[in-house]
């Protein structure tokens, strides 16, 4: 496939500021821009592409994009303290952009105390995410057995409803295995059905997003996010072993580990000169974006996603641990759905909140022009099955 052309250099001095090197093989003239300076307190400030891609993707002024994103970053840090808090009895958290600030499902009401002075707001449900959780695996492994039922689109734990939610394809017909699967899912738990007028998933195949192209085979696909000794990416880019070939056509590395179906995710270790950034690109939308960690964003957060096809999209986290069936027939499990739109060339690339690394991407549906979704494989699971540390600033 032929390269994509490349974008021009932003503005030099990213790579004194980490002294490293540059984005790709060594002899690149490119030089990525510098991110944006820290306030005096200490907190970066984001990026003005970034403020500006919010405002266009999510109909924010540019104070409060500004403002929502000091409030998820805030969210994402209580998240973990405020879930030790409700203990047991924690029934899932989102993020409330009315409100600004972090929801708490609690089953027992003696928890919202703890809750509230952990920095979220609380609210009494009646099932806790473990038992959430319990019923939408029950969920799987009967459809492993059974297989999934034609129209069946996705089902995965709704918090804020405290119940499952199954997406059906619109007008599917309610044939007596639809009907029995729709019966099991609600052995335990509440249950919304929802007729979805968008189109089953497919793998964003041709290529991918988040950074500077790839190839394995006759397939492009781009960087995820970097981690030591490598990068991640989509495991449906390539399998184990599979050689890899930088965006100039040079030996780059080769898969260590991939997996896909069920999951979706790889590790490519490199070698050949090359080396890693903690860089997510911005593609003159916005100026390229440094990562600093991998904190979560809850479900109602922003994110934003960076792909070698449709460059920079911003949207929201629609659902977390997704059981999706692609088209073909593929099943994923434990995907994040976003209102972001992606299209052929973006699968493996960068989805991040603020500063904070969310996952690669892996399937969508629609275009970024008419409007569409898209899921990705959450990146700190990819870092625990592979033992791997993601590169940070």
């Amino acid at each position: 496939m032929r390269r994509p052309p490349r974008r021009p250099a932003l503005r030099a001095g990213l790579s004194a500021l980490l002294l490293l090197g540059t984005l790709t093989a060594a002899g690149s003239a490119l030089s990525p821009a510098a991110a944006a300076p820290a306030p005096a307190g200490g907190t970066p400030a984001p990026a003005p592409g970034l403020v500006k891609a919010m405002e266009r993707d999510l109909g924010l002024d540019g104070r409060q994009a500004e403002r929502r994103l000091r409030q998820e970053a805030r969210a994402a840090k209580i998240a973990p303290r405020a879930e030790r808090a409700a203990g047991a009895s924690f029934g899932g958290s989102w993020f409330d952009p009315g409100n600004g600030t972090l929801v708490v499902g609690v089953t027992s009401a003696d928890k919202a105390a703890a809750v509230k002075s952990a920095g979220a707001s609380a609210r009494v449900v009646e099932h806790s995410a473990a038992e959430l959780d319990a019923a939408k695996a029950r969920l799987d492994s009967r459809a492993e057995r059974a297989g999934t039922p034609d129209g069946v689109v996705s089902w995965y734990v709704d918090p804020r409803t405290n119940g499952l939610v199954v997406e059906l394809a619109e007008g599917a017909e309610r044939g007596a295995g639809l009907r029995a699967f729709l019966a099991a899912a609600r052995e335990t738990v509440p249950v919304a059905v929802r007729e979805t007028a968008e189109e089953m998933p497919a793998p964003v195949a041709a290529g991918t997003v988040g950074g500077d192209p790839y190839y394995a085979g006759n397939s492009r696909c781009s960087i995820g996010f970097s981690v030591e000794g490598g990068f991640v990416t989509a495991g449906h880019c390539g399998g184990t072993g599979q050689t890899v070939r930088g965006w100039d056509g040079s030996e780059m590395g080769r898969f260590e580990g991939s997996s896909y179906p069920g999951n979706d995710y790889a590790f490519v270790r490199i070698g050949h000169g090359w080396w890693t950034e903690p860089v997510v690109l911005g593609w003159g939308r916005t100026p390229d974006v440094l990562v600093r960690g991998s904190n979560e964003a809850p479900v109602g957060a922003s994110v934003c996603r960076s792909g070698s096809t449709t460059q920079w999209h911003c949207g929201q986290i629609l659902a977390k641990n997704q059981t999706v069936q692609y088209q073909g027939g593929a099943v994923l499990h434990q995907l994040t759905k976003t209102s972001v739109c992606a299209e052929p060339g973006d699968s493996g690339g960068s989805y991040i909140s603020g500063d904070q690394a969310q996952g690669v991407t892996s399937g969508a549906w629609g275009d970024c022009t008419g409007g569409g979704e898209s899921w990705f494989q959450p990146v700190n699971e990819i870092l625990s099955v592979y033992g791997l540390r993601l590169r940070t600033a």
